[in-house]
C-alpha cells in the first residue's frame, strides 16, 4: 500500500512537472523588462516556499518529539530538514543564476540573499550535529532544540525583503501585497509550479523516512546481535 502511494506520487509529480515546464518555455510571454530568464523565477520562488513547508515540517516534528519522547518524530524532522536543503539549494543557484543576468553579478550580499544562506548554513549545521552524536535519544533531543531554534532563520528570511529595502525585488504575490502586481496567468503559473515541487517535497520526505526507518531497524537488530 505505502509503496503504490509513493508511485502515485511519483507519477503526479512528473506529470504535473512536465506540463508547467512545457507551459513555462512554450505557452508563457516574455516579462516586458526582464525578457526569458524571468522564466527562472518559476522555480526560484517555488523552491523557496518548499524549503519553508520542509522547515516547518521540521519544527512540529521537533516540537512532538520534545513532548512525546518518540522517536518517529525526529526521523520526520531529519527527514524534512534533508529536502527542505536540496530545495534551498535550488533557490540560492537560481537567484544567482537569475543575479548574474540582471545584476550582473552572481552574488550580492543582499539582506535575503545573506539570510537565505544564513538559514542554510544552520540547517546543514543540524545534520552535522546529527553525525557527532552517536546515542539516538541524545541525538534526537539536541537536534529538537537546535531545529526549533534553527526555525528563526527561517521567518527572518522571509521577512528580510520587507525589513530592509536591498536590491532584492520586493513581494510580487497578491496574496502577500494585496495588490496585483503581476500578470494574473504569471502568478497562476506560480502557484501550479509551487504545487508541483511541494508534492515532489512530499514525496521525497516520505522516500527519506521511509529509509530512516529501515536504517533503524537494521541498527536495532545489529546492536541485539553484539548483546549476544
Amino acid at each position: 500500500m505505502a509503496k503504490n502511494i509513493r508511485l502515485g506520487l511519483g507519477a503526479l509529480v512528473g506529470m504535473l512537472l512536465l506540463r508547467n515546464l512545457y507551459i513555462i518555455l512554450f505557452n508563457l510571454p516574455d516579462e516586458m523588462e526582464q525578457g526569458p530568464v524571468y522564466r527562472i523565477f518559476y522555480y526560484h520562488l517555488p523552491a523557496f516556499f518548499a524549503a519553508i513547508l520542509c522547515y516547518i515540517t521540521a519544527l512540529v516534528a521537533s516540537s512532538m518529539y520534545l513532548i512525546k519522547k518518540n522517536l518517529r518524530y525526529d526521523a520526520i524532522a531529519m527527514s524534512a530538514t534533508e529536502v527542505g536543503l536540496a530545495f534551498a539549494a535550488v533557490n540560492l543557484i537560481t537567484g544567482m543564476i537569475w543575479g548574474r543576468i540582471s545584476w550582473g553579478i552572481w552574488w550580492a550580499w543582499d539582506a535575503r540573499l545573506t539570510w537565505a544562506l544564513i538559514c542554510w548554513l544552520v540547517y546543514f549545521g543540524y545534520l552535522m550535529l546529527r553525525q557527532a552524536i552517536d546515542d539516538p535519544t541524545e541525538r534526537a533531543k539536541n537536534s529538537a532544540v537546535l531545529s526549533i531554534f534553527a526555525f528563526v532563520s527561517v521567518a527572518i528570511t522571509y521577512k528580510a525583503i520587507e525589513w530592509w529595502r536591498t536590491q532584492h525585488p520586493g513581494p510580487v504575490l497578491s496574496i502577500r501585497t494585496g495588490k496585483q502586481l503581476i500578470d494574473p496567468v504569471m502568478e497562476n503559473m506560480l502557484y501550479m509550479n509551487f504545487l508541483a515541487l511541494a508534492t515532489l517535497a512530499v514525496l521525497m520526505v516520505i522516500i527519506r523516512l521511509n529509509q530512516e526507518e529501515m536504517q533503524r531497524q537494521i541498527d536495532g537488530l545489529r546492536r541485539r546481535a553484539h548483546a549476544i
